[in-house]
């Protein structure tokens, strides 16, 4: 086993800004405590949460690192207080509050999950974040189940490309929206039943026509804002409308007969705050019910484009135009 050294490289900028601010420093290797793990880090995720902490606009809750990086994939080089220490060696991928965009990074063990042989350890570094919201909203939230039909927007970011992987394994019908015919073409590439271009046609009116006027059992919507009075009118009766973002606005006007009426639920979640008892009661869920289906190869995350570590300001731009179709990943290693 390599001794672990005591700085390593990292991303941590110093003030808010754009993409340039992410240097990379010198920053010491953290330590392990009570029910965590020390990962030596071969790739991290991009996420949307990360640049609007670059912009500091997100600050990371309290006793997270100021590194950003919400998901890692590595290998366990040590282990804190109540953890088997045979653990070391171990393949994981594990969804952190902070700190992916260094060499070493430390996670609760409990939201770890192991990286079988079907996963390069770039893909195990694109999966923990988009699986953990998507699995918590969609289908514990919103209770998809098989046979249902849902809408999903934003089909070609990394949560789309996640949820429509999870509603093909399991069975339910996926209608996502997109941006260009494109995207659209991408999105049913990767696996969406539908793909409807919400700047040339009106969602609602699709999402009628695709279902026979019967409507979809589950929207999950990260734009927020006038979307959400839309998106009801796409759910059938006793249908869930879950919210993770609020791209386009943190207020709406909702017709409150209307849910009555048809008994519809509106819900919604952010993840990154969370507890780790939380987390690692979702872990142990999709280890359960999840992770059997990406051990046999059915389930992997749709990856656009790879970049090396001191290259994390193009991944940031790329994130910024909205031109990927799927995971950014870093590779650290």
């Amino acid at each position: 086993m390599n001794a672990i050294p005591t700085v390593m490289r990292a991303i941590d900028p110093e003030e808010p800004g754009g993409p340039e601010v992410l240097r990379v420093v010198e920053r010491p290797v953290p330590a392990p405590g009570e029910g965590e793990v020390l990962i030596r880090v071969a790739a991290a995720g991009i996420n949307r949460p990360e640049v609007l902490q670059r912009m500091g606009a997100y600050p990371p809750p309290p006793g997270a690192p100021s590194i950003p990086g919400l998901e890692v994939a590595g290998t366990i080089v040590a282990t804190g207080a109540g953890v088997e220490r045979d653990l070391i060696g171990q393949p994981v991928c594990a969804l952190i509050a902070g700190g992916g965009y260094a060499e070493y990074a430390v996670a609760p063990y409990g939201q770890c999950l192991p990286v079988p042989e079907a996963l390069t350890m770039i893909e195990a570094a694109a999966m923990p974040e988009t699986l953990f919201t998507v699995w918590t909203n969609l289908f514990e939230r919103g209770f998809a189940a098989e046979g249902d039909t849902v809408l999903v927007h934003g089909g070609t970011s990394g949560i789309g490309t996640m949820a429509i992987a999870l509603c093909n394994v399991f069975g339910v019908e996926v209608i996502v929206t997109a941006g260009s015919d494109e995207k659209c073409a991408a999105a049913k590439v990767v696996g969406a039943d539908h793909a409807i271009n919400y700047k040339t046609h009106d969602f609602v009116e699709e999402v009628k026509t695709i279902t026979g006027g019967k409507g979809v059992a589950v929207v999950l919507d990260m734009v927020g804002g006038d979307y959400v009075p839309r998106n009801l009118q796409c759910l059938g009766d006793d249908g869930r409308h879950v919210s993770i973002a609020v791209q386009g606005g943190g207020q709406a006007t909702i017709p409150i007969f209307e849910i009555m009426r048809r008994r519809l639920t509106l819900t919604g979640s952010t993840l990154r705050p969370r507890s780790v008892a939380f987390k690692t009661a979702v872990a142990d869920e999709l280890a359960r019910t999840v992770w059997p289906h990406v051990e046999a190869g059915q389930l992997k995350p749709v990856i656009d484009t790879v970049f090396a570590f001191d290259r994390a300001p193009d991944a940031h731009r790329l994130m910024e135009s909205g031109n990927h179709v799927g995971k950014i990943v870093l590779e650290i290693a």
